[in-house]
């Protein structure tokens, strides 16, 4: 996801849970987020993705970041 970020020019950050799970948190110009969210559905050539949820969220972010899984 970061890499795909930085290509589409989304800040924020993701990070992987315990639970298996990927969190994220995404901020861009309104197609950029469309085009991250569509590959959230795919995700990376090894993923199985099951579900993809969204809803609104809060920040202000300059970069994307990786965070510690949690």
């Amino acid at each position: 996801m970061r890499r795909q970020s930085e290509t589409l020019g989304v800040t924020g950050w993701v990070r992987n849970r315990f639970d298996s799970s990927v969190e994220a948190v995404v901020q861009g110009t309104p197609e950029a987020l469309r085009a991250i969210i569509d590959w959230a559905y795919r995700g990376p050539e090894s993923a199985q993705v099951e579900r993809v949820e969204i809803e609104e969220g809060e920040g202000n972010f300059t970069r994307f970041e990786v965070l510690r899984t949690r």
